[in-house]
């Protein structure tokens, strides 16, 4: 049955879940919609002709704005917090690309940091069994004992570093985890040191954390290495943590072992400095380069908490689980966090991880296969661009990115789009030009550079360095080399 709204000023005010919203009416304003999760004989509304209906069992009615509210407005305001922190170039341009292509552009995309192969069938089994068994409830905020226990034993194995179970801490992806540790140990005021080029959201963690992201600039003609002098000379009493990324992000060098020993007798120094370990492409590594875990050094174990996951080396990065180690003073802050904001991940994710780490050493063959096509790439990229005219290369050793100083072309004019200023405009110019996307150094704090992702078939990596030569051929190099 339909009962009316008059206009009337007896109307009483009706409130729908703590907001308050008087009923008026006037002839000339607009209707505006509002719901009522309500039965109508608990409403006083009286039946008068001409207005909306109202249905049971919900009320819905539809009333007339009174123009003083109409001149309200809502406060927008945000945080300190989150307008200090700038959004993602990574996947802005990986939206961009994306919404190109579903309109029918032909865009080759070689942004984003996602393995082109699919998720290794064994894994991918185990996770489709966990669905038919029916684990499929809420796990340990920390995961599960089996994983724990699988990540403790591949740790020991592999990076010769010793845990516990309740010295680790599975989460929905490396990325949550470097957050919480960030957040765990980091206070207002405290610096965060980040050896430059560096993964986006580092620093954007940092200022999310009240810390100070510090830079440190790196060469390329250091292949993007952090020289421990430097780091030495940037240390406060404010420093609390140092991000290394090893093999790295965007850049793909990695850091010899007796690099990383002088890193530590530096870091040894200064009692308040922890480091944070990225090594979520550790298995995506090309020989003669290997990979050293930081806590495995010296005195090292104690202030180190090691990030790692399953996104990269088995590519999984849609099932999102990573996980992070160190001391259990520190693990359980993270929890903490992780307990109060998401829980535990996935269920069926971290049964899908227990079988990854269950494929053999360094995943087995099934991790080799990839690493080997991922080599292919990285050798053919490194000739094609190393025929530029004034390109610089620093040929990676890990991971799966080419970090590429094209910044001789900056200066150059393209017919029908304008001055190449910077690594953004050149980066613009290659997707409109040339229908490829990029990301631009400036996102990863080396303005000179742009990243170019291989995690593509060698059919579309060929298609893509013709399409970029042959953007090029108009800018000439306006910078000697």
């Amino acid at each position: 049955m339909a009962n009316s709204l008059h206009s009337s000023s007896a109307i009483p005010r009706l409130s729908l879940r703590g907001q308050s919203l008087g009923l008026h009416s006037t002839s000339d304003l607009s209707f505006r919609s509002v719901s009522f999760a309500s039965h109508p004989r608990t409403l006083p509304l009286r039946s008068l002709e001409g207005t909306r209906q109202v249905k049971s069992p919900r009320v819905s009615a539809v009333v007339r704005a009174e123009s003083r509210l109409d001149a309200m407005e809502v406060d927008l305001s945000l945080s300190p917090r989150v307008n200090s922190v700038k959004p993602s170039k990574t996947v802005a341009i990986t939206d961009q690309a994306t919404a190109l292509a579903q309109a029918g552009v032909p865009v080759i995309r070689l942004a984003a940091g996602e393995p082109d192969f699919d998720t290794p069938a064994p894994i991918a089994e185990a996770g489709i069994n966990a669905i038919r068994e029916g684990y499929t409830r809420y796990t340990p905020n920390a995961g599960t004992v089996e994983i724990r226990q699988a990540i403790c034993h591949k740790l020991k194995e592999e990076n010769g570093i010793s845990y516990t179970p309740d010295q680790i801490v599975v989460s929905n992806g490396a990325k949550q985890c470097i957050l919480q540790a960030l957040l765990a140990v980091c206070s207002p005021g405290d610096e965060v040191i980040i050896p430059a080029p560096f993964w986006v959201s580092y620093p954007e963690m940092a200022r999310l954390s009240d810390a100070t992201p510090v830079i440190l600039p790196t060469s390329i003609s250091e292949n993007f290495l952090l020289d421990p002098k430097v780091l030495e000379s940037k240390i406060t009493e404010k420093s609390r943590v140092l991000i290394l990324c090893s093999p790295s992000n965007p850049t793909g060098s990695v850091y010899p072992k007796r690099l990383l020993e002088e890193i530590a007798q530096v870091v040894a120094k200064h009692p308040r400095l922890l480091v944070l370990s990225d090594e979520i492409y550790e298995h995506i590594i090309y020989a003669p380069a290997t990979h050293t875990s930081f806590a495995s050094l010296p005195g090292m174990w104690e202030r180190t908490l090691t990030v790692n996951g399953f996104s990269k080396a088995f590519a999984m990065t849609g099932w999102r689980l990573g996980y992070i180690a160190g001391p259990k003073h520190f693990i359980a802050a993270c929890g903490k966090i992780q307990s109060q904001s998401t829980s535990g991940a996935s269920s069926i994710s971290q049964k899908a991880g227990v079988a990854a780490l269950g494929l053999g050493y360094a995943g087995g063959e099934a991790v080799s296969t990839m690493v080997k096509a991922f080599r292919e790439r990285r050798d053919f990229l490194v000739k094609s661009f190393g025929q530029l005219e004034g390109v610089r290369i620093s040929e990676p050793q890990g991971a799966f990115y080419l970090f590429i100083d094209f910044s001789s072309y900056y200066g150059g004019e393209a017919e029908g789009f304008g001055k190449i200023e910077n690594s953004e405009s050149l980066c613009r110019y290659l997707l409109d030009k040339g229908q490829v996307a990029l990301v631009p150094g400036d996102a990863f704090g080396d303005d000179t550079c742009i990243r170019i992702s291989y995690a593509a078939s060698l059919t579309t990596l060929k298609a893509a360095v013709e399409r970029i030569k042959k953007a090029l051929v108009s800018l000439r190099p306006a910078v000697p080399v």
